[in-house]
């Protein structure tokens, strides 16, 4: 009898594990929920233009570099074209214009690649954006460790500068194509010229509540300032590799933004 009741006596403590079981795996079940919540939301376009101007730094940063060093723009193709015309008139007197047309065609294949790739997996959902930027911010990465470790043959043309110029480029049009997913397609980061004339043509441009004249005015002074890092590092014994590695950084800060950005729903 005594040794029935210690059974009964212990068989609540041998229980009690396998009870408290299921409610670890609740937990963890509940956190991996809410994350992939939080991932499948739309972010935020409230205050969005903040990293998109972000990006005008890092464009300025890796074109001045670029051209100082590649001797070809990474972002803004319309220099490009100019480069590529003037090549083909004289393409004996020069290599620019293969660099400048490896830059265009890059950024080209870049926007039809991230364009689809927005478009086919629910163009404002925040994994969709983080992972467009990782991407971008991969391919910075990849540049930057071919630059850094090369052999530093900027005017020949070789796979050690065609390859990271590919690349730098072809990350650029990311940047544009988030402009147009998020509803700002005036800050695409990689023209200027337009954004000249609309600011300056503004009827309202001395007002004190306007919000566009704002970013409008923002867009080239940040690219200035990315553009006077850029050739500070040109100027250097580090070159175009401090330029990279800055970017990658610059460019890590955008992902992290996109990871915690506010959710749409959560607006209002």
């Amino acid at each position: 009898m005594s040794h029935h009741n210690a059974d009964n006596g212990r068989a609540p403590n041998e229980q009690t594990p396998l009870l408290r079981r299921p409610a670890k795996g609740s937990a963890v079940s509940r956190h991996w929920k809410r994350l992939k919540k939080h991932m499948n939301q739309d972010v935020s376009k409230d205050w969005a233009d903040l990293v998109l101007l972000w990006c005008y730094i890092i464009t300025g940063l890796l074109d001045s570099s670029a051209t100082v060093i590649w001797g070809s723009f990474v972002s803004m193709q319309t220099g490009n074209t100019v480069y590529l015309g003037l090549g083909l008139v004289a393409p004996s007197e020069g290599v620019r214009w293969i660099k400048a047309l490896t830059s265009i065609t890059s950024f080209c294949v870049g926007s039809f690649f991230f364009s689809r790739f927005h478009r086919q997996l629910s163009p404002g959902k925040r994994w969709v954006i983080v992972a467009s930027y990782t991407l971008q911010f991969v391919m910075i990465v990849i540049a930057a460790v071919i630059v850094t470790f090369g052999n530093n043959a900027s005017n020949q043309l070789n796979w050690q500068v065609l390859v990271p110029l590919g690349l730098v480029a072809f990350q650029s049009s990311g940047q544009a194509v988030t402009s147009r997913v998020l509803k700002y397609g005036g800050l695409t980061s990689v023209v200027l010229t337009s954004n000249y004339c609309d600011l300056f043509s503004d009827p309202k441009m001395f007002a004190l509540d306007n919000v566009e004249r704002n970013r409008r005015l923002a867009a080239p002074i940040l690219l200035l300032i990315g553009a006077m890092f850029g050739g500070i590092w040109a100027h250097t014994s580090i070159g175009l590799p401090g330029a990279l590695w800055q970017a990658v950084g610059l460019k890590a800060v955008a992902v992290i933004a996109w990871l915690f950005w506010k959710a749409e729903h959560n607006l209002g």
